[in-house]
């Protein structure tokens, strides 16, 4: 990869702002994309604006910002400004942090919504940036997700350096390309970031968005012609087994369970491997079902190993092992054990005393040796790259696999991004779980809200409060973790309250959800680090902050952190967007708790690479996550990678650079 030290005036310092970013190489900072553009072709001067009209102007802040709270609960702050000799105010609810962000005597690109209905003109939580000076902006003006000390010009510039000096050529064929009159790579890279138009940006996106995914589903073919292998473990498997097996849970298995069990034992005892994926919505049941497998496979006289992406799942799913198969020895191995412990766990999984491992990344080591591994559980496989599941199939015999997911996609989609796997689906939820009400909650009932979140502590039960971020971004249009939490321990004082986010180390975080689980806390506050798996019977409300900053499945895998009992539960989706299109969003999540439909919605009402986000598809198509493009263009990518693969004179090249590219498979 190309330094980011080849841009001229990018010296340490900044190269330490960017990598805080994630950003380490010109390719990464190519691929970071424009979160929204600025059309200045069609800048409103405010005295021939409307009411309720969304424009874009350009602003001088001429009296200092203010926080104040007129409105009961929502945090305001206002800043007075003026445009040509025109007065106007612009004003933000419950974003106190926006007072960092703006400086008197300072011109400003406002983007928002105009009201009259506060005794003026008021742009009401627009988000704005500084005009620099000596620097005439003009044309479409992309606009980036910064932090640090990296602005909007500092970006826009390396960016445009980065693409001047980076050779992008497109893997697809040539002769394809002409074939299917293809636009150039290059050149969509530069359209996508400086657009001379909105079509031409949408154009190059889709021609982005069509590389990546060819490049993606050629390693996904690549590596599944590798895996259809003969089965070399046995194992007897009857239907009184099964039923046995049933009896162990306090609870009857829904027919979608049944079935999935079933799929299990006719991959178990016919001619092939098994590499089957479990796909079930939050609180379907799955961990049930690979217990079924585990039990199997140590029946059988084999060992197994269950894998989670965290500690807190990880030991969840050890004590529930130990709870369900307590005549196996099972063994936990994780990262935060000390030494002495690691060097214990590991001696009994080599003798083969250890019947199960259930653990995190550390089972995957290199010092970790089984004696005859058959039978691998991979939990939550979104947080698990190909290479990962490898590593541990590699210390047994061909073992059979099963990786699970509770990010539910659309069944088109599935077949080709889980093409190296069967898949089996479940449904339906335990009877025993109760539906969760959610509700779109407006700033303006921000204290009701909490006055009813208290109530549900007092009955003895516990509450998520998630907030996007853990510090607030440069724009001022999130509030960070740490303000949330400091805030909401002087709203309600009688209620216990952690705090929980990404930068902690594991073994704090481990300790604050045991805490909470057990008890010991009333209240978490986090961001989305919660949404994996953890299992809180006594959690019953959901608070979501800036909700329609998140994207429907991520909503809907945090809802599912509640109602895991039978206990009424809550969602509350705290927003003040009057946008019809993220309202309209937020509505789906009010009207099912369907994850398979709510992913359908997005499926067909979006089509874009928030679909296929960080969390939908674990370290895949990152970089597309702020683009837009029709999901035609997945489709349109098979094809062409059906295409290349039966010309012989392409078919190496494409496999070689596919599966670098994406080696962390």
């Amino acid at each position: 990869m190309s330094s980011l030290a080849s841009i001229p005036g990018v010296g340490e310092k900044r190269i330490r702002e960017f990598e805080k970013m994630g950003i380490t190489s010109l390719e990464q900072l190519v691929c970071r994309f424009p979160r929204t553009y600025l059309d200045l072709r069609r800048q409103t001067p405010l005295s021939l604006a409307y009411h309720n009209d969304t424009v874009l102007t350009m602003g001088k802040v001429t009296v200092l910002p203010q926080s104040f709270f007129p409105m009961g609960a929502k945090k305001t702050v206002k800043a007075y400004c003026e445009q040509d000799g025109f007065p106007f105010t612009a004003m933000w609810f419950h974003q106190p942090y926006v007072l960092k962000s703006l400086h008197v005597g300072t011109e400003y690109l406002f983007y928002g919504r105009l009201q009259n209905k506060f005794g003026g003109v008021t742009m009401v939580n627009p988000s704005f940036e500084p005009v620099e000076k000596n620097v005439k902006l003009k044309g479409i003006v992309p606009v980036y997700t910064v932090s640090g000390g990296i602005t909007q010009k500092v970006m826009r510039d390396s960016v445009q350096r980065a693409l001047e000096l980076l050779p992008i050529k497109s893997v697809i064929p040539s002769e394809l390309q002409v074939k299917y009159d293809l636009s150039d790579l290059r050149t969509a890279y530069f359209d996508v970031h400086f657009p001379s138009s909105l079509q031409s940006k949408n154009k190059a996106a889709e021609r982005i968005a069509l590389e990546e995914y060819f490049v993606l589903i050629s390693a996904f073919r690549y590596i599944k012609g590798s895996r259809e292998q003969v089965r070399i473990n046995r194992y007897a498997v009857s239907n009184a087994d099964i039923a046995l097996f049933e009896k162990r849970f306090g609870f009857a298995f829904t027919d979608g369970q049944k079935q999935a069990l079933m799929d299990i034992v006719r991959d178990l005892t016919g001619a092939g491997t098994m590499n089957r994926l479990l796909q079930g919505d939050v609180g379907s049941g799955k961990t049930a079902v690979a217990l079924g497998g585990l039990w199997f496979a140590v029946k059988n006289g084999y060992q197994a190993a269950f894998l989670a992406p965290t500690e807190v799942l990880a030991e969840q799913n050890f004590r529930l092992v130990q709870k369900i198969l307590p005549e196996y020895k099972t063994v936990f191995l994780s990262g935060s054990l000390s030494a002495k412990e690691k060097t214990s766990a590991k001696k009994m999984i080599a003798s083969g005393e250890a019947d199960i491992v259930v653990g995190t990344h550390a089972v995957i080591q290199g010092d970790v040796t089984f004696q005859n591994l058959a039978f691998c559980v991979c939990d939550e496989q979104h947080r698990f790259g190909v290479a990962q599941r490898s590593a541990l199939t590699e210390k047994g015999e061909v073992p059979d696999v099963l990786v699970m997911s509770a990010t539910p996609i659309p069944r088109t989609l599935s077949l080709i991004f889980y093409g190296d796997l069967d898949i089996s689906t479940i449904k339906d939820k335990p009877l025993a779980r109760a539906e969760v009400q959610t509700n779109l909650v407006p700033y303006r009932k921000y204290q009701d809200m909490l006055s009813f979140i208290q109530k549900e502590v007092e009955k003895g039960n516990r509450a998520y409060f998630v907030c996007p971020k853990i510090e607030g971004d440069e724009e001022g249009a999130i509030m960070s973790v740490t303000e949330l939490y400091d805030e909401l321990k002087n709203r309600l004082p009688t209620c216990r309250f952690a705090l929980l986010h990404g930068k902690m180390k594991d073994k704090e975080k481990t300790q604050i959800m045991l805490d909470f689980k057990a008890g010991k806390t009333d209240c978490l506050v986090s961001t989305t680090v919660i949404e994996v798996g953890v299992d809180v019977p006594d959690a019953t409300v959901m608070t979501i902050y800036n909700a329609e900053r998140f994207g429907l499945s991520q909503l809907h895998q945090l809802r599912g952190r509640v109602g895991r009992s039978d206990k009424k539960s809550y969602c509350f989706l705290l927003t003040d967007s009057e946008e019809e299109k993220a309202l309209s969003r937020l509505q789906v999540m009010r009207a099912t708790s369907d994850g398979f439909e709510i992913s359908e919605y997005d499926y067909s009402a979006r089509g874009s690479g928030d679909f296929l986000g960080t969390r939908q598809s674990g370290k895949f198509l990152t970089e597309l996550g702020n683009l837009n493009y029709p999901v035609e263009v997945i489709f349109q990518a098979k094809a062409l990678c059906d295409e290349s693969i039966t010309r012989k004179e392409y078919a190496e090249k494409v496999r070689d650079f596919a599966l670098k590219k994406y080696e962390r498979l």
